[in-house]
């Protein structure tokens, strides 16, 4: 009984192990073996999926919905499946983010003027399927009440604070340690703030603006007073139209920004210069994502494909082929594995695709 078991867990093992690609290519070789992948699909949401982000080991996949729920998937290469649903949201899941440090907590931001805080191990309603346990529901262990309607969040690198935007451009950091949002909320006037992210050392602010800008601010914080203050050390113009989203490569080198010109411009994080420019998409950039290496960048909109090119040369690697614009896409943090969401209708309505499996 024993020897079968551990035939049986070695074969499971060695076939995750062949499906998901853990290797750097070659621009050459990826080119030839891109193609060749295949594509998962995840169905559980009953609405448009807002936002998908990995877990720091990439273990789980998280989803934010229009059906005001989140969703965790465990996915192995073997059982991509449901692992449990975030209940207690009352409007749209429109962005989430895990903490860095963390493989089980994070982060939602809803319509309903709410943060929520969720930790994966907390088991409720639990069943087995196929040796695989699943947790049909949990609820947010923190909730974080905030001015307006949410947009963005983002958690930074080192875990101790939270950032979330809302639609009247009101920007309030939270004390991820205790829960506390701090003040007081930053109001932008001058322009619409579309993205928000920290840099990899959680010491700079980035946002995209409507203004065709990156503004780069300082973050100070007083812990004793719960006090915030942001102060404005560069201001990048990245594009002559707005610019949506932005993203940090895993390296530390770079960073991207996709624009309203259907452009994506990477630029040199230490020097803050802009380095190249990638120009495949017919319509505003709306996500972006690098590779567990730094290699690779990707890049959607309302177009009919992924865009797939090589950071350092700027070469054309592979299309992904899509039916709806994408709202969301995030490559796996160590693995060539995509997963992207987007505007789909039918049966592909609330539907999350992941790209990258070896047959």
């Amino acid at each position: 009984m024993s020897s079968s078991s551990s035939s049986s867990s070695s074969s499971s093992s060695s076939k995750r192990s062949s499906n998901i690609l853990r290797k750097s290519f070659l621009n050459s070789e990826a080119i030839n073996f891109f193609p060749k992948l295949n594509t998962s699909v995840l169905l559980g949401h009953s609405q448009k999926v807002h936002s998908v982000a990995w877990n720091s080991s990439g273990t789980y996949l998280a989803s934010g919905s229009v059906d005001r729920t989140g969703k965790i998937w465990k996915i192995d290469g073997v059982n991509n499946q449901k692992y449990c649903t975030l209940q207690g949201h009352t409007a749209s899941v429109d962005q989430l983010c895990w903490q860095p440090e963390s493989d089980y907590i994070l982060a939602t931001a809803s319509a309903d003027k709410s943060v929520r805080i969720w930790d994966v191990r907390t088991t409720s309603n639990s069943n087995n399927s196929n040796n695989h346990s699943i947790i049909d529901s949990i609820s947010a262990t923190h909730i974080i009440q905030t001015p307006g309607e949410n947009i963005n969040i983002c958690w930074s690198p080192d875990s101790n604070y939270i950032a979330v935007g809302n639609k009247n451009d009101l920007l309030t950091i939270i004390d991820a340690r205790t829960f506390t949002p701090l003040k007081p909320n930053t109001k932008f006037k001058n322009f619409e703030v579309n993205e928000i992210s920290w840099d990899p050392t959680s010491e700079l602010f980035f946002l995209t603006s409507s203004l065709g800008k990156v503004e780069v601010m300082s973050i100070e914080t007083n812990n004793e007073k719960k006090s915030v203050n942001l102060t404005r050390v560069r201001s990048l113009q990245a594009n002559q139209t707005q610019c949506y989203c932005i993203e940090f490569d895993p390296t530390g080198n770079y960073f991207a920004v996709g624009s309203a010109d259907a452009s994506v411009s990477l630029w040199d994080l230490s020097e803050m210069t802009c380095v190249n420019s990638f120009g495949r998409l017919d319509w505003p950039v709306r996500t972006i994502s690098f590779s567990f290496d730094g290699k690779y960048i990707s890049s959607a909109s309302e177009d009919s494909f992924i865009d797939i090119s090589s950071v350092e040369t700027g070469e054309h690697i592979y299309a992904i082929p899509v039916k709806a614009a994408m709202t969301s896409i995030a490559w796996h943090p160590s693995a060539y594995l995509l997963a992207y969401a987007g505007d789909g209708h039918g049966r592909d309505e609330g539907s999350i695709r992941i790209y990258g499996f070896c047959s």
